[in-house]
C-alpha cells in the first residue's frame, strides 16, 4: 500500500506475537512495547536529512554529519507513552510534545483533553506515536491539529494498523508516511482491530 511501510524485522515480529498474547502481563507488555518501538524508529528515521559538519577526534579533525532538523516526538496519550521511552533511548536529544485524545465508545469519535506542543513546529521533524491505528479517528484529529499548529514534516508510527484506519489517513493526509509492524485484517463492530492485541492502553497500565 502506497505510503505505508510494514516493518518486518524478525525481532519485531517475535515481540509483536508476545504483545498479542492475552497472557502477557502489563509489566512484560510495557517492556515489549518499548523494545518494538525502538526497533521501528530505525526504519522511520531512515529518510531524515543530515548536513555535513567538522568534528575534532582525539587525533585529528574530520568530517561528520548532524541531523538537519530537530526531532519532535508526539505520543498520543495515554497508550503512546508506552512507545515513547524506547524511542527516546535512540533519540535522547528529541523534544517531546503531547496530545491527549479520548475516543467516545458510542460514536468512535476522538476528542481532545490535553495538548502540549512546542512553538515553531515548522522547524521540526515530527513523529506522531500511537500503538493502534484503528478507525483513524484519533490519528486524523492529531494530524489535523499538528498541521494547524504549523507542522510540515510528520511521520506516523503505529504498532498495529487496520486497513480502515490506513485508508482514512491516506485520504486526508496523503503526504504523511505510515510506519507499522502489522496491517491486521479488519475492525469489529466496536472499532477494535482484529486480530489486534486488545486495548493497548488498558494492557499497558493494567486497567
Amino acid at each position: 500500500m502506497r505510503g505505508v511501510t510494514v516493518i518486518r524485522h524478525p525481532l519485531i515480529r517475535h515481540n509483536l506475537t508476545r504483545l498479542r498474547d492475552r497472557r502477557t502481563a502489563p509489566q512484560e507488555f510495557r517492556r515489549l512495547l518499548g523494545e518494538v518501538a525502538a526497533l521501528m524508529v530505525y526504519e522511520a528515521t531512515r529518510s531524515l536529512r543530515v548536513r555535513r559538519c567538522r568534528v575534532h577526534t582525539p587525533l585529528e579533525e574530520t568530517e561528520g554529519f548532524v541531523l538537519e532538523r530537530e526531532v519532535l516526538l508526539v505520543p498520543v496519550l495515554r497508550a503512546g507513552l508506552g512507545m515513547l521511552e524506547g524511542i527516546l533511548q535512540l533519540i535522547p536529544h528529541a523534544r517531546v510534545g503531547f496530545l491527549g485524545l479520548r475516543r467516545e465508545e458510542t460514536t468512535l469519535r476522538a476528542s481532545f483533553y490535553h495538548e502540549s506542543l512546542p512553538e515553531g513546529l515548522p522547524r521540526f521533524e515530527v513523529f506522531l506515536i500511537a500503538p493502534m491505528l484503528a478507525t483513524g479517528g484519533s490519528a486524523l484529529a492529531a494530524l489535523d491539529r499538528l498541521c494547524e499548529a504549523g507542522a510540515r514534516r510528520v511521520r506516523l508510527i503505529n504498532l498495529v494498523a487496520a486497513p480502515e484506519g490506513i485508508r482514512a489517513v491516506r485520504r486526508r493526509h496523503p503526504q504523511v508516511p505510515i510506519f507499522t509492524a502489522a496491517v491486521d485484517r479488519q475492525l469489529n463492530e466496536r472499532g477494535y482491530i482484529l486480530p489486534g492485541l486488545g486495548d493497548a492502553g488498558d494492557r499497558l497500565f493494567g486497567t
